[in-house]
């Protein structure tokens, strides 16, 4: 029977400590009462697991759009409107360059 009890109490040790160090990982101790701070800790544990859980939602959409290969098209309309006079268009087609010396 004793042995029994020394097992389980070897047993919620390694689990008392696990939580301790799970707790530290997470940040300081919050407050001086154990009660308190586990409390914190489980608030904290909880924040964790949503940030996890976002990034490997995020994650995953990335991942499943890596390579969707959809081809992007430009075009570039390149025609001088037909409403402008002849004169702005040949301005616009021609570059005439004077240069001046002083």
């Amino acid at each position: 029977m004793e042995r029994c009890s020394l097992v389980e109490g070897i047993g919620e040790m390694k689990h008392k400590t696990a939580w301790r160090w799970w707790s530290k990982a997470l940040g300081e101790k919050a407050s001086k009462c154990d009660r308190e701070s586990d409390k914190i800790s489980l608030i904290r544990t909880f924040i964790f697991l949503t940030y996890l859980i976002t990034n490997a939602f995020i994650v995953a959409g990335v991942v499943r759009h890596w390579n969707d290969n959809q081809p992007i098209e430009i075009y570039i309309h390149n025609e001088v409107p037909g409403s402008l006079p002849q004169t702005e268009k040949e301005r616009l087609f021609k570059t005439n360059s004077i240069v001046s010396l002083y």
